[in-house]
C-alpha cells in the first residue's frame, strides 16, 4: 500500500472503510488519542486566527489606518453575518456523512445554501440597501461607509468558498485525516499573506480593500485545495467502499434541514451580534477609536477562542451516541480552558500587551493605550468559549441541536441588553461596553446549556 503523508512516518495508509472507521471509535479513549487527533485541528484554527492580527497589522501601516481599520472591522462583521448559515457545515458533515447517499445529499444541500447566502450578499451591496443600513441605521461616517462598501464587494467570494471548504473539512475529519485539514489551512494562510504583502508593496489600494482581497484569495484557494486533498475519500464514498454500515440511515433533504436548521440559526444569531456591536459602538463615546481597535483586540482573543472551536469536531467524533466518553472529553476541555486563560492573561496583564498592540498590530501609542483595558476584560471570553463549545458539541453528538439555538438567543439577548444599558445609560466607551457584553452574554449561554446537558446525560 502507498504511504500517506498524513500518517506518521513508517505507517502505511489503511483502506478506509467500515473497519477502520469503526475501530477508530471503538478503541479506549485516552488523553493522548484526544490530543493527537486535536492537534492538527488546533493548528488549523490557530492559522486561521492569525489572519486577523496579520491583516490588522498590514492595514495599520497603510494610509489612514484609523478609518481603514474601522471599515475593515465593519465589513468583516457583515461578511461573517452572511457566512453564518454555513459556519456549522463542518460539524454537520462530520456528524452526517457516512456513505454515498449522505455525501451527495449534504453536498447538494451545501451548494444550495452557498447560492442563497451569496445572493443575499449581492442584494445587501446594492447602493439603496447598503447606504440605508450603514449610514442610516448604524450611522457610519461617509468615508468609513465608502471603504466598507469597497471591502464587501471584494469579499463576495468569501461565504461560498467558506461553506464548501467547511463541508469538505468535515468529510476529511470523519475519515481521520485531520492533518489534511491543516494542510489546506496552510495554503489559505500563505495565499492570504502573500496577497496582502504584494498589494501592500506594489499598489496604492486602501487598507480595507487590501485586507478583504487577501481574505478572499486565501479562502478561495483553500476551497480548491480541500477538494483536491479530499479526492480519494470522496471517490471511496461514491464507490461505496468508505461507508460506515453500522450507522447507515436513509437521509432526506428534510431530515438534513431539520438537523442543520438549529445550527445555522445559531450561527446566524451569534454572528449577527457583530453588526449589532458595530451599531451600538457607532453611537458611543469615542466611536471611531472603538471601531478601530475592535478588530485588533477581537482578533487577538480569537487566537485563543480558536483553540476552543478546534475542539468541537473532536468531541463530536469521540463522544459516542450515548455520551460514553463524556468524562474524558470534559477533563480535556478543563485543561484546555486553564491553558487559554493563562496564555492570554500573560499578554493582557503584562507589558507584552503594549508590545503586541504597538509592535505587532501596528497601532499608534494612543490607540494602543485605548485598547489595553478592553484586552484585559477579554481574557475571560476564551475560557467561556471552551465551555460553550464542549457543551454544544455534546448536544450535536446526541442530535439535540435545538438547545444550541436557544442558548445563542440567550447569549445575544444578554449581549444586546448589556450593550444598550452600558452605552445609553452608563455612558461607557464603546469598546469597553462591547467586551463586557461579549463576556457576560457568553457566560449566560453556558449557564443555560449546563442544566440542559446535565439533564440529557441523566437520561442517556
Amino acid at each position: 500500500m502507498l504511504c500517506d503523508p498524513c500518517l506518521p512516518a513508517g505507517r502505511s495508509m489503511p483502506r478506509w472503510p467500515k473497519k477502520y472507521s469503526q475501530s477508530l471509535m471503538n478503541r479506549v479513549l485516552t488523553y493522548r488519542r484526544v490530543f493527537v487527533f486535536w492537534v492538527p485541528l488546533a493548528a488549523t484554527w490557530l492559522m486561521m486566527a492569525s489572519e486577523g492580527p496579520f491583516l490588522a497589522a498590514v492595514i495599520a501601516r497603510l494610509v489612514d489606518p484609523k478609518y481603514n481599520l474601522a471599515a475593515y472591522g465593519v465589513a468583516f462583521s457583515f461578511a461573517l453575518l452572511v457566512e453564518a448559515p454555513v459556519i456549522m457545515m463542518m460539524s454537520a458533515s462530520t456528524a452526517l456523512v457516512r456513505d454515498k447517499a449522505s455525501y451527495i445529499k449534504l453536498r447538494n444541500f451545501t451548494y444550495a445554501l452557498n447560492a442563497l447566502i451569496t445572493g443575499v450578499m449581492l442584494i445587501g451591496l446594492t447602493p439603496q440597501v447598503f447606504n440605508w443600513l450603514v449610514m442610516g441605521v448604524i450611522g457610519l461616517p461617509e468615508n468609513v461607509a465608502r471603504l466598507t462598501h469597497l471591502a464587501l464587494i471584494v469579499l463576495i467570494p468569501w461565504p461560498g468558498a467558506i461553506g464548501y471548504r467547511r463541508f469538505l473539512h468535515g468529510v476529511l475529519i470523519r475519515s481521520n485525516l485531520t492533518r489534511r485539514v491543516a494542510y489546506t489551512t496552510m495554503i489559505r494562510l500563505s495565499t492570504m499573506a502573500s496577497t496582502a504583502l504584494v498589494l501592500f508593496w506594489f499598489t496604492n489600494l486602501q487598507g480595507a480593500v487590501v485586507g478583504a482581497a487577501a481574505l478572499s484569495a486565501g479562502v478561495s484557494l483553500e476551497a480548491i485545495a480541500a477538494r483536491f486533498l479530499a479526492h480519494g475519500v470522496i471517490k471511496r464514498l461514491l464507490s461505496g467502499e468508505d461507508s460506515d454500515t453500522s450507522r447507515q440511515t436513509t437521509m432526506s433533504y428534510a431530515s438534513i434541514a431539520k438537523f442543520y436548521y438549529p445550527l445555522a440559526l445559531t450561527s446566524l444569531i451569534a454572528l449577527g451580534a457583530h453588526p449589532i456591536i458595530a451599531f451600538f459602538m457607532g453611537k458611543s463615546r469615542f466611536a471611531v477609536d472603538s471601531l478601530a481597535v475592535l478588530p485588533v483586540t477581537i482578533s487577538l482573543a480569537f487566537i485563543f477562542i480558536s483553540l476552543a472551536l478546534s475542539y468541537q469536531e473532536v468531541v463530536i467524533t469521540f463522544m459516542g451516541e450515548r455520551g460514553e466518553n463524556y468524562a474524558t472529553l470534559k477533563k480535556f476541555a478543563g485543561i484546555l480552558a486553564i491553558g487559554v486563560f493563562a496564555a492570554m492573561s500573560i499578554i493582557a496583564y503584562t507589558p507584552a500587551s503594549r508590545l503586541w498592540l504597538e509592535q505587532v498590530a501596528g497601532l499608534s501609542p494612543e490607540l494602543a493605550a485605548f485598547a489595553t483595558k478592553p484586552l484585559k476584560i477579554l481574557v475571560f471570553v476564551p475560557v467561556f468559549s471552551v465551555w460553550l463549545c464542549f457543551q454544544r458539541s455534546f448536544l450535536v453528538s446526541v442530535h439535540r441541536t435545538g438547545h444550541i439555538t436557544i442558548a445563542t438567543v440567550v447569549e445575544v439577548s444578554i449581549l444586546v441588553v448589556t450593550l444598550f444599558c452600558a452605552i445609553r445609560y452608563l455612558d461607557f466607551v464603546g469598546i469597553i461596553a462591547a467586551v463586557i457584553a461579549l463576556a457576560f452574554g457568553r457566560l449566560c449561554a453556558n449557564l443555560y446549556l449546563f442544566s440542559i446537558c446535565q439533564r440529557i446525560l441523566r437520561g442517556l
